[in-house]
Formats: C-alpha cells, sequence, structure tokens
C-alpha cells in the first residue's frame, strides 16, 4: 500500500488551493491528479456521490470531500507537526481564519475573477475540463460555457453593482492592507510557523487573487508581502519556527478579527435563524438545499440581498464547538479578547438545530 495522498483538483480551484497548501505545509508525500471530466467520471462522483472539488484519497483507499473533514482526518492521524494549534486562543482564531476564508473571503475571489480583465484565461483554465490536451484556443471557446456557470454564482453571493464598490474598497483597502501589515514583521499568521488559518487563506489569496491575471496584479502592486506569504506557503521544506508563546496573537490581526465579527457574524447568525424556520415548514425534506432563499447582508456601509447557505451553518458549528470545548481556567483570557474583538456575544449563540455531513450531504443532526 503506497503511504501517498492523492490530491485530486485544479490549479484554479478555490479549496484545492486550501488543500495543496495543507498537504505540503504538513509535509506529507502525495500526488496531484488534474480533475478532468474524465476524472470526475471514473473517480470522483462513484466515490463521493457529489461534484465537488478537491477530493484526496488516503493511502487507506478512502476518499475525502470538504477541506475541513479533510484537514480533521489527516492531523488525527499523524499528530506530528500539527497545523492546528492546541492552545485555546490561536486554536479559535485561526478556526475563525478558516470560516472567514472559505466563506466570505469567497467574496472578492469570486468579484475579481469574474467581473475583471481575466480573460482569455480563465475560459482556458475551465476549458481543459474537457480538452487538457488541446490548444489554447479550443480550450477557451469551450471553457467560455463551463465558466459561465460559476460566473452564474456572481450575484447570488452578493455581488451585485451597488456593493461592488465596497467590496473591492475592503478587499485592497482592509484585507490586503492589514495582511500586509501583519506578513511585513510575521511569517505566517501565529508566529514563524504556518497553521489551519494560513492554509485556509490560501484558497481565496492564491487560486484566484494570486493567479488570476487582474487581482494578481493588484496583490503584487499594493500586498508584496502578502505576495511572499503565497509563494512561501506553496514551498515544500519552507523553513519553519514556533508559533507565538503564551497563547499569544498578534494585534495586527485584530482589525481583520474585528471586522469579522460586525460583518459576516450577522450573516452567521441569520442563516442559523432562517435555517431553523426552514427545517419547521420542511419537517419531512431529508436533503437539505445548498440554498433556502435570500436574506441581507452588508459590506461597508452597503446593504443587499444574497442567498442563505445552509452550509455556513454546519462550519460555525465548528467554531462554537471549539469555544464551548475551552475549559473555564482558560476560557477567562479568550473572553478578554474577544471583549476587544466586540466578538464575545457572538460566541454565545445557540444552534436550535445541527447539521451532520452524510454521504457529503447536509442533514438535520
Amino acid at each position: 500500500m503506497s503511504n501517498k495522498y492523492k490530491l485530486y483538483g485544479a490549479p484554479f480551484s478555490l479549496y484545492t488551493g486550501k488543500a495543496r497548501a495543507y498537504l505540503i505545509n504538513k509535509r506529507l508525500p502525495y500526488e496531484e491528479v488534474f480533475s478532468s471530466l474524465k476524472v470526475y467520471k471514473k473517480i470522483i462522483i462513484p466515490h463521493t456521490s457529489v461534484r465537488f472539488i478537491p477530493v484526496v484519497k488516503t493511502p487507506q483507499n478512502e476518499y475525502i470531500q470538504d477541506t475541513s473533514v479533510i484537514i480533521d482526518t489527516i492531523e488525527k492521524r499523524h499528530p506530528d507537526n500539527p497545523l492546528v494549534p492546541s492552545t485555546p486562543k490561536q486554536k479559535l482564531v485561526s478556526n475563525l481564519f478558516e470560516i472567514w476564508a472559505d466563506e466570505w473571503l469567497l467574496i472578492p475571489a469570486m468579484h475579481y475573477r469574474w467581473n475583471k480583465a481575466n480573460f482569455p484565461f480563465i475560459y482556458e483554465e475551465f476549458g481543459s475540463i474537457v480538452f487538457p490536451k488541446m490548444p489554447a484556443i479550443i480550450r477557451a471557446f469551450v471553457g467560455k460555457k463551463l465558466g459561465g456557470k460559476f460566473k452564474g454564482f456572481v450575484p447570488i453571493l452578493g455581488i451585485k453593482p451597488a456593493t461592488i464598490p465596497a467590496i473591492e474598497d475592503w478587499y485592497e483597502n482592509h484585507v490586503l492592507r492589514y495582511l500586509e501589515q501583519h506578513f511585513s514583521t510575521n511569517k505566517y499568521l501565529l508566529g514563524a510557523k504556518p497553521s489551519l488559518g494560513d492554509v485556509s487563506l490560501m484558497g481565496p489569496l492564491y487560486a484566484h487573487l494570486y493567479r488570476d491575471p487582474a487581482s494578481g496584479k493588484i496583490m503584487k502592486n499594493i500586498a508584496p508581502n502578502v505576495v511572499k506569504w503565497v509563494e512561501r506557503m506553496n514551498t515544500p521544506n519552507a523553513k519553519y519556527g514556533e508559533w507565538l508563546r503564551d497563547d499569544e496573537i498578534p494585534e495586527t490581526l485584530y482589525p481583520l478579527l474585528q471586522r469579522m465579527f460586525t460583518e459576516f457574524w450577522p450573516v452567521l447568525e441569520s442563516t442559523v435563524k432562517q435555517l431553523s424556520l426552514w427545517q419547521q415548514q420542511n419537517p419531512t425534506v431529508t436533503e437539505i438545499p445548498r440554498s433556502i432563499g435570500q436574506h441581507t447582508f452588508s459590506i461597508g456601509n452597503v446593504e443587499e440581498q444574497r442567498a442563505i447557505m445552509p452550509f455556513h451553518q454546519w462550519k460555525l458549528q465548528r467554531i462554537l464547538d471549539c469555544y464551548n470545548n475551552i475549559n473555564a481556567e482558560c476560557k477567562i483570557s479568550v473572553d478578554e479578547m474577544l471583549l476587544k474583538l466586540e466578538g464575545k456575544q457572538a460566541m454565545q449563540l445557540k444552534i436550535p438545530k445541527r447539521l451532520d455531513r452524510v454521504n457529503n450531504k447536509l442533514v438535520f443532526g
């Protein structure tokens, strides 16, 4: 039996960027397989019953879909060189960066990819799913049809004419600005070693915002230290140190964490509330759809509508479990930090009906 993991994904896939960065920085032997149409039909769909990448095949011949489950599984099996901190504040912050990167930085990642001058590059990338060995012009022709489906998700995420200026201001003048400041004095989020938060940021910041031509140019112009961090995260055998001592959280991360609580957290709370109502109205439905209507969100000072995504609750449960499992003595210092971040009240959220993942699909627990 091979001891290698196998990563089925694609260079332009956001969540593949996260899984790849995890395997690189976990320092595990792995082979990457491009997810062509043939691979989808022969491997991904038969083994996972869904059409999502990445998928990781373990040395035990299991096929795992969803990056959070992939990382949970591998961390348990390979306790050496942990990438999930064990100390309470660093573990919670790392988990917060995971949900934020996976679900909220998806907004600028999708906006800059589909609303900026990335063509024919991105169509050629998508066309390689069907015709990986054909000339670029043919891949671009086919990729335009395939890519159109993904472009259709843009307004669903709340990326609309009214919100675009606020999204660009948030990403360029807040996200990149504070990450640039942070990475000018820290190699990684929590010191001299990458964590779950770092590998999660690699999804949007590498696969879309660094690789795509238009956003890549912006990142290189205004955030050179973020560029160095991206490249470091993709470097096998980069030299590591340790996480910061005494469970310290760098204050350079505070502005990002504060805005997570003021802007993203209300979306999560609304999702929990709306999903509970939906479940009461649909008591016999066993498989939960990917979206269940719309709700209001705000970015900057702009309000708009976006889809309610039940998967957000599943990810939120992980954060609340992380917080609620901290012992009373340690919780004192965690709560002190959360008060500074305006996030202590957020952590008191109760979930009326938990979600589970069964056969890669969401169900009520």
